[in-house]
């Protein structure tokens, strides 16, 4: 299939451009940087310059194509807002798609996100999932909770490193899972009928408090962690001032989600019939443990490897003083 990726290089949508090249698929990606995005091309994309919040530039990507996978949302740190990225660049790529008859759309949301109407990314998911449920578009809607991608920056790196680990009370368990099985369940549902205009729960095997996390990383590293506590009132009150600032909004919108993990309800959902329905196995789940215990096992071997090479190196060059004559 000729398959168009939006949102390609971020940590969802490279899984999923990854794993349809690796399928045999046609893959084209949206990019606003060629450069940044000179890995894609690497693999085997073709790469067409393009912005969801330039409607302009959508018509000349979608042309010739017959599946649209749409990964792309606002970076807390990009320059663009949620609202015109994830709402006003959605429903003109979503548009775009119905004008280009494509066959197929997918499209990734957040769980239980019309449960939420105050939290601004999620209000906005939701009202997507509407417009492309309305939109005469062939869909499927793949409800997330977190990346296990996403752990290795807040918790592995700065337990590693003997750093503060940022963490908030009382935050509600999630279910984290790896996107590249994420992205194996959004490939799937191309060759699957029953997926078509349905929408299914995607998370990992169980929710995880960030206590837990922190305890598994301790006892893979052999490390104690550095705890630092955030009170909820703190986040609250910084997502207030940014909202002050233009540059501020974006990561305001973001810090909202605090208000859904506040709740204490874990961020999960039953997989049984999304299994089913995709004819996948749950075994074949990367779980956290696996996931974590994977990435320190071959962190460590680097570790004790430079520390071997520096040892060596230090003897080297004490052997050499001492062979050296004196001046």
């Amino acid at each position: 299939m000729k398959i168009l990726v939006v949102g390609a290089t971020g940590t969802l949508g490279r899984q999923v451009a990854r794993r349809a090249l690796d399928e045999g698929h046609q893959v084209r990606c949206l990019v606003r940087s060629q450069r940044r995005a000179a890995f894609l091309k690497e693999w085997g994309a073709e790469l067409v310059s393009g912005d969801l919040t330039l409607p302009e530039t959508l018509p000349p990507a979608l042309a010739g194509i017959e599946v649209v996978i749409d990964a792309a949302t606002a970076r807390a740190t990009d320059s663009l807002s949620v609202k015109a990225v994830d709402w006003e660049g959605k429903v003109a790529l979503i548009q775009a798609a119905h004008a280009a008859q494509v066959d197929r759309y997918i499209f990734f949301s957040i769980l239980d996100a019309e449960q939420y109407p105050q939290v601004p990314l999620m209000a906005i998911k939701h009202c997507t999932e509407l417009f492309l449920a309305e939109s005469g578009l062939n869909y499927t809607v793949l409800r997330l909770s977190g990346f296990l991608q996403g752990l290795i920056g807040q918790y592995a790196i700065p337990i590693l490193e003997q750093q503060a680990v940022w963490i908030t009370s009382d935050i509600a368990p999630m279910a984290y899972m790896d996107t590249q099985d994420i992205a194996k369940f959004a490939l799937r549902a191309l060759s699957v009928p029953e997926t078509v205009n349905r929408t299914f729960p995607v998370v990992g095997t169980r929710a995880w408090s960030g206590y837990e996390i922190i305890r598994l990383c301790e006892r893979l590293s052999d490390r104690e962690a550095k705890i630092m506590r955030m009170p909820l009132s703190w986040l609250r009150a910084v997502r207030k001032v940014a909202r002050f600032f233009e540059w501020g909004w974006n990561l305001s919108d973001r810090l909202a989600f605090v208000e859904v993990l506040a709740t204490g309800k874990p961020m999960i959902a039953p997989m049984t019939d999304t299994y089913a329905v995709f004819g996948l196995d749950p075994k074949d789940t990367t779980t956290l443990e696996v996931y974590l215990q994977d990435y320190f096992s071959r962190i460590m071997k680097k570790l004790k490897e430079l520390d071997y090479q520096q040892a060596k190196a230090r003897q080297k060059k004490s052997a050499a003083k001492k062979q050296a004559p004196f001046v």
